[in-house]
């Protein structure tokens, strides 16, 4: 049986290059910020304890987390070693601590897990080997074995000169974490406590460190500035992109297209460049989405095609439906099988029947509409007095003759007609025309006001 597991994130850190006033760890990747990210790998792992260390803005980044965590603030930010003593009080005397950094947003849970394996009861750290090692701690070793990590500003030419480096991913054995922690210094360049420094304390107490080099760079690469971000972003969405054509998808162009969120999709679904799709997600088989729509929360019927520049919101399509161009679909919009919802038409909490049609310049807001009905351009459904919001019900195979006002609440029966240009203030009869206009009238005499001539 394995150790028992305790996590820390160190995320206490301001991010000065950032250049913002978001703490570093809450700026996003794929739609979720880099803390969320870290603690649900962490969580992945099945840890008996994760603790949180926090700092700058701390009041912001517990509101914005949440996550079932022990949160732990660091008063001063005096190093790495520092801010896992802070922590030291929630972890247990035995078992075992995986150090991880809120900054370090795509380190996944395999990569832990083989560290893991590879540490046992002794010490694991993380290692890469880059190119240019510039501004990394440096893996010292001697006859192979790991014997200390010296700063990038504290290492000499020598040490400058060795290539494989530290991510600062610990595993560290919880028995000697309080000895160790205690005999940590700031006797260096940066005047900080460095929990790089365990490593040579595990050397001279005999407990031996084993490295574990990670897979790819990008797994164990921090966030410092935006440029780093941006890079972290691309690298993310790229993988999400293969791993949906890996399954069947068909991307158009795999390097114009975001997935903040969870996607599931049938087979023979098409998305076209420039998508963002947030959420949580599903297309049917044979979905087609253009070029530049917005899709959040959503779930979308097979065969259903979205034309190029819709933004689709916590809705429903289903199956056969056309939306767009230009449609916005807002929360709570349910469209039946069959249905089209055309070029600058806004749906909000509203029902609309199988096969019923807004093909044109329509708002339709609190509204349940039948089968086979046609809602004519330039329609509202007026259904806010300013305080309440009313709902307005149409029947099936009704026709709402275009420049339509609905004031509700008010209900068309089945097979109604409203004339083009009324205003409906009262419930139309099934089966009838209902018009509602005033009377068009010429006024003799009348002249136009106009401003002096310059």
């Amino acid at each position: 049986m394995s150790a028992p597991l305790s996590i820390v994130i160190l995320a206490a850190g301001k991010g000065t290059r950032m250049y913002s006033a978001l703490p570093k760890v809450l700026h996003r990747i794929g739609g979720q910020t880099m803390l969320e990210r870290v603690i649900d790998t962490a969580l992945s792992l099945k840890p008996q304890h994760i603790s949180v260390v926090i700092g700058h803005c701390k009041d912001a980044v517990r509101d914005t987390v949440r996550r079932d965590v022990a949160w732990v603030e660091q008063t001063e930010q005096l190093g790495t070693g520092h801010a896992l003593k802070t922590a030291l009080p929630q972890l247990p005397a035995d078992g075992r601590t995986l150090v991880l950094y809120g900054d370090v947003p795509l380190i996944d849970a395999a990569t832990l897990q083989t560290l893991l394996d590879a540490a046992g009861d002794e010490v694991g750290l993380l290692t890469d080997v880059l190119a240019d090692p510039t501004g990394y701690g440096r893996i010292v070793r001697q006859d192979g074995r790991v014997v200390a990590i010296v700063e990038e500003k504290d290492a000499d030419a020598a040490q400058k000169a060795i290539t494989e480096t530290n991510t600062g991913i610990l595993v560290l054995p919880n028995r000697h974490l309080s000895g160790w922690l205690a005999q940590l210094n700031s006797n260096n360049a940066q005047g900080e406590y460095y929990l790089t420094d365990l490593i040579a304390l595990a050397n001279a107490q005999g407990v031996a460190v084993h490295p574990v080099q990670v897979a790819a760079s990008y797994l164990a690469a921090g966030v410092n500035n935006k440029q780093q971000l941006a890079a972290l972003e691309r690298i993310f969405q790229r993988n999400q992109a293969q791993a949906l054509l890996k399954a069947g998808l068909t991307l158009r162009d795999p390097e114009r297209f975001d997935l903040r969120g969870s996607l599931k999709h049938g087979q023979d679904v098409e998305i076209d460049v420039n998508v963002v799709i947030e959420g949580d997600n599903e297309l049917g088989d044979g979905v087609r989405i253009g070029a530049n729509c917005v899709i959040k929360n959503a779930i979308i019927g097979a065969g259903s095609v979205i034309e190029p520049f819709s933004h689709l919101e916590n809705c429903r399509i289903g199956r056969d439906a056309r939306i767009g161009p230009y449609a916005r679909l807002r929360p709570q919009a349910d469209i039946g099988d069959e249905a089209h919802i055309g070029n600058f038409v806004e749906v909000k909490n509203s029902t609309i029947g199988h096969g019923s049609k807004a093909n044109h310049l329509t708002y339709i807001g609190d509204a349940e509409i039948g089968r086979g009905s046609n809602i004519g351009a330039g329609t509202i459904t007026c259904n806010y007095d300013g305080v309440n919001k009313h709902r307005t019900v149409i029947g099936d195979e009704v026709r709402i003759g275009s420049g339509t006002m609905l004031v509700a609440p008010v209900s068309v029966g089945d097979r109604a007609t409203t004339g083009a240009g009324s205003t409906i203030t009262r419930n139309c009869p099934a089966d009838k025309l209902t018009v509602a206009r005033s009377r068009q009238t010429v006024i003799e005499g009348w002249v136009r006001p106009e401003k002096p001539k310059k």
